[in-house]
Order: C-alpha cells, then sequence, then structure tokens
C-alpha cells in the first residue's frame, strides 16, 4: 500500500492522528503518481526498441545474415523497416506528449483524459508491434518461397514424390507455430510490463472518478 492508499485510508475520519488531506492535496498526488507511471511506459518503451535494435545488429556477420543477403531481400526490407522505426518514433513521441501533458495538467477531467489517451497509445503500440511482427514473418516467408535455391530444389523432390500438399502444411504449421510462440513471449512481457503500468494508471483513474463523485 503506498503513501496515497495508507492516506486515503484515513482522511477526513475524524482521528486526529492522520493527517486530513484537501481535494486539492489528494489530486496532486494522483497526479505525481500517474506522471511517473507514464515517464516510465516512455522510457521501458525507449529501452525495449533499443534491445531489438541491439538484437538485430548482433545478427551481422552472422551465417543467418548471410543468408538474408543471398535473398537479396534489401528492397524489402529497408522500406519495411524505415516505415516501421517512423511508426515507433512517432509512437515515443506520444509517449512523452502524453508525459508531458499529464505532468502539466491542472483539473481532474483533464487527467483523466490524458490518462485514457495513454491507455489507447499503449494498447495501439502493442497491436503495431505484433502486427509487424506477423507481416514481417510472412513477407520473409513468401520471398524465401519463390527466391530460396534450397527451398525450390526441396518443393521439385516433394513434387517428384507427389507430396507438394504435405510440404506446404508442414511449413505453414511451422511457421503459425513459430510465430504462435514468439507471440506469446511478446504478449507475456508486454502484460508484465505495460499491463502492470497500464493497471496502476487505471486505478489512479479510478480515484479521479471517485474523487469528481
Amino acid at each position: 500500500m503506498d503513501e496515497l492508499d495508507i492516506l486515503k485510508k484515513d482522511w477526513n475520519k475524524g482521528n486526529d492522528k492522520y493527517p486530513k488531506l484537501s481535494y486539492n492535496e489528494i489530486y496532486k498526488m494522483i497526479l505525481k503518481k500517474s506522471s511517473s507511471i507514464v515517464k516510465w511506459i516512455f522510457i521501458i518503451s525507449i529501452l525495449e526498441f533499443a534491445f531489438w535494435l541491439a538484437i538485430s545488429f548482433s545478427f551481422k556477420g552472422t551465417s543467418y545474415s548471410g543468408k538474408l543477403e543471398a535473398l537479396d531481400i534489401n528492397h524489402i526490407l529497408i522500406p519495411f523497416s524505415i516505415i516501421s522505426y517512423g511508426v515507433l518514433l512517432y509512437f515515443f513521441y506520444l509517449f512523452y506528449k502524453n508525459y508531458k501533458n499529464i505532468s502539466a495538467t491542472d483539473s481532474s477531467k483533464t487527467l483523466m483524459e490524458n490518462i485514457i489517451k495513454t491507455r489507447k497509445t499503449v494498447k495501439y503500440y502493442v497491436i503495431f508491434n505484433l502486427v509487424s511482427l506477423v507481416i514481417g514473418a510472412v513477407i520473409g516467408a513468401l520471398y524465401g518461397f519463390n527466391h530460396n535455391p534450397e527451398f525450390s530444389n526441396k518443393l521439385d523432390l516433394a513434387t517428384a514424390n507427389g507430396e507438394v500438399f504435405k510440404f506446404y502444411a508442414v511449413i505453414i504449421i511451422v511457421i503459425i507455430l513459430v510465430l504462435a510462440v514468439v507471440i506469446g513471449v511478446l504478449l507475456l512481457f508486454y502484460w508484465l510490463i505495460y499491463g502492470i503500468l497500464l493497471k496502476r494508471l487505471n486505478r489512479n483513474y479510478k480515484e479521479l472518478k471517485k474523487l469528481d463523485a
């Protein structure tokens, strides 16, 4: 239980042991907590971006990187990466803007509106990351099917054995399973990090509603 919860519990009970809080004092405490939460959402999103960027650079010079270069897929990967990074930078701007707006809020109604905006921004951010992952995987798989000599050789062998349907079915199932595992891990991460922060932010929103009731 944090400082705000303790003080609210004994707010105006008539017990001289605890300080009586005014509306403005409780509002300022909720504002401070909300501002801190949104600041952490902004910081964590930047750290997450830096982590994935470091992972992508770590693959440079590896056999995986060599296979990608052999596919000559840069004319697809580069525009896709530029668009993705551009959208992510826009989300970082929105997170920072939400933080500044909440920090400068001067009324409970405006603070509640900014909390709702922040929750929506995080939701769209998570959706964008997951959709980008799926789109990137689909594009990579389709391009690999059409331009990978190793895949073509296996397809020719499957065709000769009359197992084309089985061949594609196995590949599709593997791709779906891998995506399901990766998306599951990401959802768990988002739930543990952003979910907890949003839950606290939502609790502040409910407190503001009760404060204005």
